[in-house]
């Protein structure tokens, strides 16, 4: 369709699209932060020259260049270009699609198909691309910021590759910003520190670095310079890369869990911090705080699991801001504590053993016998009150007969007396070594 108000546009308007827009990359040489794919022995490169392209899906986080590949490709290998996207369009899209495609097909030409947010079309819908791939109709290359090995379907997964897009480093986000600088023809108003914010800010985005440099020409007034805190207050913050439905939140969870059972506490209590700062639920890091007691303290300090309980509570009754304070005590309770996962291993045998043996009868001595007929059967018969026994102890089975006597607890032979100090000792060290950072 074409545009109605096209005729009506400024002359100047390419000068007022958005940044990000104009300094799109023209080849693939061009593109930043990417060089394992679009360096000289990327995967990209290396398919180019041999002539061939096959099916692909790109997974990254936002601004990395996904879109600005997929162009690229379909003009460096002369590929007709298609582009939809999975939040806008249905099955009826996607058919008048596949019609196109088999039409220029028919007449020669080949079809890059570029599917924006490809993990958000249905397993149907995604089953609906396997046969226009599988006839060379398409070459598809779908975008996506979700883990594609649980957001797409096997099947679609085995006829493409999957290439991963890297967040930008300082390095290139730097490269960005002084490409933005000769584009606008004049330098950003920032001392270094804030340039250095700025790029953080970006988190490892290049559309949004090049959006808030936009927005500092915009707020700064003639002559004027930005320190750290004048870009603050002129730019919002951007809010962290972080779903908490999705790749984010589970990676950052893994990496707080990690850190308390490695019992390193300053790396639990950053990545606490990071979960705070998306703004997680703190009641869910209580309630994996008190996971973490059980599954890896246990019974080498019991204390662990009272403490963690207590920190939830404490910050279900004090809330915010006040009741973090509590769960990142919790936090470093637990990374300082000694260490054994012995129950949570006996837990998980006696639950497989539990499955494995089904529904036997434990020994009749050590069952009840309230009526004369369970007497008759021996229920109860030959049963030791181990109260009565010396040291309180019987030494009784208590097992199935059929089942034999089993070992699920078995606590490290060193016992409960790992000394934390020399742990926390070791990371002193560590960060010493490397200049204060571990």
């Amino acid at each position: 369709m074409s545009d109605l108000f096209a005729a009506h546009e400024p002359e100047d308007f390419a000068s007022k699209r958005p940044l990000a827009e104009r300094l799109r990359p023209k080849s693939l040489a061009e593109v930043s932060g990417q060089g394992h794919l679009t360096g000289p022995d990327g995967a990209l490169t290396r398919m180019i020259e041999a002539g061939s392209l096959g099916s692909m899906i790109f997974w990254g986080p936002p601004g990395t260049g996904k879109t600005t590949v997929a162009r690229l490709l379909s003009g460096e290998t002369g590929l007709a270009f298609e582009q939809i996207s999975a939040i806008f369009s249905g099955v009826a899209d996607l058919k008048k699609v596949f019609e196109t495609a088999r039409a220029r097909r028919m007449s020669g030409r080949q079809t890059l198909l570029f599917v924006d947010e490809i993990h958000r079309f249905n397993r149907a819908q995604q089953d609906s691309f396997l046969p226009v791939m599988e006839d060379g109709t398409i070459v598809l290359v779908g975008a996506t910021t979700e883990n594609p090995s649980f957001e797409l379907n096997a099947a679609l997964l085995s006829r493409a590759r999957v290439l991963t897009f890297k967040p930008h480093d300082e390095e290139s986000l730097e490269a960005l910003l002084k490409r933005a600088e000769e584009e606008e023809g004049k330098a950003l108003p920032l001392d270094p520190d804030a340039r250095v914010s700025l790029i953080r800010m970006a988190d490892g985005d290049g559309r949004a670095a090049l959006t808030l440099a936009e927005e500092v020409w915009r707020a700064a007034r003639a002559g004027e310079r930005f320190d750290t805190a004048g870009l603050t207050r002129v730019v919002q913050r951007r809010a962290p890369v972080y779903d908490k439905g999705q790749d984010g939140h589970y990676n950052l969870i893994s990496a707080l869990h990690k850190s308390v059972r490695g019992s390193d506490p300053d790396a639990a209590l950053y990545y606490l911090a990071r979960m705070f700062d998306a703004g997680e639920d703190p009641l869910f890091l209580g309630r994996r705080l008190v996971r973490m007691a059980v599954e890896d303290i246990g019974l080498a300090d019991p204390q662990a699991l009272v403490v963690a309980n207590a920190a939830k509570d404490a910050y279900d009754f004090l809330g915010s801001p006040e009741g973090e304070l509590a769960l990142a005590q919790a936090c470093v309770y637990l990374a300082t504590a000694p260490k054994s996962n012995a129950v949570y291993t006996a837990y998980k045998a006696s639950m497989r053993a539990a499955k494995e043996y089904g529904s036997l009868l434990p020994p009749k001595h050590i069952l009840n016998a309230p009526t004369k007929l369970m007497k008759a059967e021996g229920y109860n018969e030959g049963y030791r009150y181990d109260h009565d026994e010396p040291d309180a102890f019987s030494g009784q089975d208590y097992f199935p007969e059929k089942m034999g006597r089993k070992t699920f607890y078995d606590p490290p032979e060193r016992g409960f007396e790992r000394d934390i100090r020399k742990r926390l000792d070791w990371w002193s060290k560590l960060r010493a070594e490397r200049g204060g950072k571990a």
